[in-house]
This record gives structure tokens, C-alpha cells and sequence, in this order.
């Protein structure tokens, strides 16, 4: 890599592309919008062109000023388009800055876009570099990139729930929380573990993929970092891979520029069609996650009653067990930190767990609206055996994730799956 494409850029300049932009929309109605009207108009402020839908670059460089007293080192900017000038798209690109807009309004703090979940995550613990990370079940890559980072300099993965391993924290290391959990949909409590990240001078970061707005807000709990594997929910249709890093507004004068100019280097940027479908689909964000969730809930509360019926119906002879955080005890407590954490919806994913692993590893064959693939978010529901891509997860485990069908049918969808496996004698 030449020496003549790393200079840090103003640290100003950064905060002020991503920050000032979106604030505008507020300031002109004198008040924060709702979600809703920020999902499709918070990146007003970049146009500058009169096309109602925003257009696709595919450009990787953008041409400098023609006048040679106008150029200075990564300050390429185009007094046509002040919110929508580049240098290389390693750095800034048009789509990825409109999704970053986006995501930075939606999200209520400064956001960055990665690659990928995992490269967001990567490039969070890189950025933090602590020499612990306490960290429960959830996701297995992330726990992927924990193994990689100890090759490389003898990071120490700690049990997030086991007491013994908390204590062996210490200042500068980080608690990381995923909720609602991967592959289970169910909670933890933030509030508790912001209080342990504050004994002992962690830092706290949280994977929210499971719970994008408008279901959970983890900076009311003075978070860090937030990240979301954005190819889920702020993609949505299964079409693009995304990460997403919003930074807690209080830091990101200072971090967001340095997690900009490590992302340069790292190179685990967005491409720019993928920017393009992120802006595409964060407008119909709050609509998606709202129905999903609410269908999901439905759904969980129509199989929850099942079981606890009796033995005289297909869910109760075939279902072990039910797990999302609408089954979770505190649920049913509105004083809780539960529902205090999560006020509107408990997500759309949950986990259903068969009798036996045959049951599990051949019911999505016989389901007709549910299709058997892994990942989430997307507007079509899905159902995966968790053992094809998570080799350590019980064997009778399916993922379920709710798309944007009537609730009604896949109900109907998951019983005559099982009518269908109990007349084949599973």
C-alpha cells in the first residue's frame, strides 16, 4: 500500500460529515422527527441532484479540484455537493455515506458501515484492543474472531455469566452483550451489566442485531459501542451484507474519526451496491421490524398455549420447548428491566426446540412459507436446523425468523409440518 494514501485526515471534519447533516431535519421543525419520517428523509441534506430516488455509483476514485491552490491531502471537497465529496471509496463512497446518514438518525448516534457484521465487530475490538472480553453464548463468529485475536496477541475470552470470570476484569477491557441472544431470541439485562462495566472501568458494547429500532435503544444504558450485523434487519431482504458501529455521542468526537481511518486501513468497507440496497431498505425499517415482531409474538404466544394444553395437539406432542423473550419470566412484569429495555416488541426470532433431532433436522423440509436457510431479518420468514451452521448448539434446535407473511398462515405453515413428520411416524 503507497505511504501517500494514510494520512489522518481533521478529526473535525469526520465528526461534522456525519453529524451536522442529520441534525438538520430536526432543526428546520424545531423537534426530533419520528422514526418513521427519519427513515426516508434524514439523508435529505446530501442531495444535490433532483432525482427522487437516490442514484448508484459504482465509481471506486473521484477526480481532485482542477485548481491547484484547492488541493489539500483527503480534503477533496466539492462545494456543489459538501455532504457528498470523496477521495477513494476505502474512505467514503456516495452510497455508503447516504446509509451511514441513515443509520446515524435511525440509530440516535454517529455510525460507521462495514462489510459485514463480522468485519464491524472485528474492527471494534481492534479499535478498543482489550487484553480481556467478557462475552456469553450468542453468535459463534464473533467468538470466531476472539479465537483469532488470541492467536495474535493473547486476548483472554472470559464467561460472561460466571461471576469468577467477571472479576478477573479489569480497566480498558470489555463486556460484550448480544440481546436478544443468538440463537434463542431471548434478553439480558443491560442496566446490569453497565453497572459491572462501571466497577470496573470497562467498556460496555452490545450486539443489538436482534432488537433494531424501534424495539431497543441500548445508549439509554450509556452503552459504547453498538454494532449490528446490518444484513439482517437494516438490509432486510436478504440481498446485501452490511455491519454496522454507532459510537456513543459523547465519545465520537474522538472515536469516530479513528475508527474511520482504521477501517482505511483494515479495508472492510461496504461495496457500493450494497449501500445502495441499505438505503433502499432502512425506509421501510420501522415497518418490517414492527410487523415482524409482532407477528413473531403471535406466533410465540399461539405455540406457548398449545403446549401448555395438553397432550392432545401437535405442538404439545412434538415441541420440547419455546424460547424468546416474551417467555422470559421478567416478561410478564411490566415493571421489569425487560420491558423496560425492550417497551415496544421482544423481537422476531425465536427458538423452538423438537423431541427429538430427527423431528428437528426434518420439519423445515415439510414447511411450504418457512424457507430452510440460515440468517435472519429478511422480509421472507425463515427456519433453519441451527446444527448445519453452529456445530455446538443442541441438536434439536430450530431458528425461527419471522418475516413479513400473515401470522396466520405460517401458524398454519408450522402445524401441518407437523401433522405431516407425526404421519411419517418422526
Amino acid at each position: 500500500m503507497a505511504s501517500d494514501e494514510l494520512p489522518v485526515r481533521p478529526a473535525e471534519a469526520a465528526v461534522k460529515a456525519v453529524v451536522e447533516g442529520p441534525n438538520s431535519l430536526a432543526a428546520a421543525f424545531g423537534r426530533e422527527l419520528s422514526m418513521a419520517s427519519r427513515s426516508v428523509h434524514a439523508d435529505d441534506y446530501i442531495n444535490n441532484h433532483q432525482a427522487v430516488a437516490p442514484p448508484m455509483h459504482v465509481s471506486t476514485t473521484f477526480r481532485y479540484n482542477r485548481d491547484p491552490e484547492q488541493l489539500r491531502p483527503w480534503d477533496n471537497l466539492d462545494p456543489n455537493a459538501p455532504y457528498d465529496s470523496h477521495v477513494y471509496s476505502r474512505d467514503s463512497a456516495p452510497n455508503t455515506t447516504r446509509f451511514e446518514a441513515l443509520l446515524t438518525s435511525v440509530l440516535g448516534a454517529p455510525s460507521l458501515s462495514y462489510a459485514s457484521g463480522l468485519a464491524a465487530f472485528h474492527a471494534m475490538i481492534v479499535f478498543l484492543n482489550p487484553k480481556r472480553v467478557a462475552i456469553g453464548g450468542g453468535y459463534h463468529g464473533c467468538h470466531g474472531i476472539l479465537h483469532i485475536m488470541k492467536k495474535l496477541n493473547g486476548l483472554e475470552q472470559l464467561e460472561l455469566e460466571d461471576d469468577a470470570d467477571l472479576a478477573k476484569l479489569e480497566k480498558g477491557d470489555v463486556i460484550h452483550v448480544e440481546t436478544p441472544l443468538n440463537p434463542t431470541g431471548e434478553a439480558r439485562d443491560l442496566a446490569y451489566y453497565r453497572k459491572i462495566a462501571n466497577e470496573k472501568g470497562c467498556y460496555l458494547t452490545v450486539d443489538a442485531t436482534f432488537a433494531p429500532p424501534p424495539l431497543m435503544d441500548p445508549f439509554k444504558y450509556d452503552t459504547d459501542i453498538v454494532m449490528h450485523s446490518a444484513t439482517k434487519y437494516f438490509g432486510g431482504h436478504s440481498d446485501m451484507l452490511a455491519g454496522v458501529l454507532a459510537i456513543r455521542p459523547d465519545r465520537a468526537e474522538k472515536w469516530l474519526p479513528e475508527l474511520k481511518e482504521e477501517r482505511l486501513h483494515l479495508g472492510g468497507v461496504m461495496g457500493s451496491l450494497e449501500g445502495w440496497l441499505g438505503v433502499r431498505s432502512i425506509r421501510t425499517l420501522e415497518l418490517r421490524v414492527k410487523r415482524q415482531s409482532e407477528s413473531a409474538q403471535n406466533l410465540v404466544d399461539f405455540l406457548a398455549e398449545q403446549k401448555a394444553a395438553g397432550d392432545n395437539n401437535i405442538i404439545a406432542q412434538s415441541v420440547f420447548k419455546i424460547q424468546h423473550a416474551s417467555q422470559q419470566p421478567e416478561a410478564k412484569d411490566e415493571n421489569s428491566w425487560l420491558r423496560k429495555q425492550m417497551p415496544n416488541g421482544f423481537g422476531p426470532v425465536f427458538s423452538l426446540w423438537l423431541e427429538s433431532e430427527e423431528k428437528a433436522k426434518r420439519l423445515p423440509s415439510k414447511l411450504q412459507l418457512f424457507h430452510h436457510a440460515t440468517s435472519l431479518g429478511g422480509v421472507e420468514s425463515l427456519i433453519e436446523w441451527r446444527a448445519m451452521t453452529d456445530p455446538k448448539v443442541d441438536r434439536r434446535l430450530l431458528r425461527v425468523s419471522i418475516g413479513v407473511e400473515g401470522w396466520g398462515d405460517l401458524r398454519d405453515d408450522l402445524v401441518q409440518g407437523l401433522q405431516k413428520l407425526k404421519e411419517e411416524g418422526y
